[in-house]
């Protein structure tokens, strides 16, 4: 059973950093793509940046220039970068790792709660 464990949440001001990081326990096939969501209190969770296993990145608006996702595949980890927080990045951030090709996986991280004080 492939298990997805978050860690590097926490309280900070707006305008610091911090870096989540979620690694894969267990055997688990070449991924598609890992990905970073997030939600807010009262909001439907939103994508926050994905990456593929050839290293292609995509990014909300929101958080272009100031996140940025990176992996290491040989770990299977996929870390989040956040420079430049804003209270309205406020929420919990969950990992995920898929799959799109037989045999096809789509598992999420437990959450890990991000509080950025004004």
């Amino acid at each position: 059973q492939v298990q997805l464990v978050e860690s590097g949440g926490g309280l900070v001001q707006a305008g610091g950093s911090l870096r989540l990081s979620c690694a894969a326990s267990g055997s688990i096939l070449s991924f598609t793509s890992m990905g970073w969501y997030r939600q807010a209190p009262g909001k439907q969770r939103e994508l926050v940046a994905t990456i593929t296993g050839g290293g292609t990145t995509n990014y909300a608006d929101s958080v272009k220039g100031r996140f940025t996702i990176s992996s290491d595949n040989t770990k299977n980890t996929v870390y989040l970068q956040m420079n430049s927080l804003k209270p309205e990045d406020t929420g919990v951030y969950y990992c995920n790792f898929k799959r799109i090709y037989l045999p096809k996986y789509d598992y999420w991280g437990q959450g890990t709660q991000v509080t950025v004080s004004s």
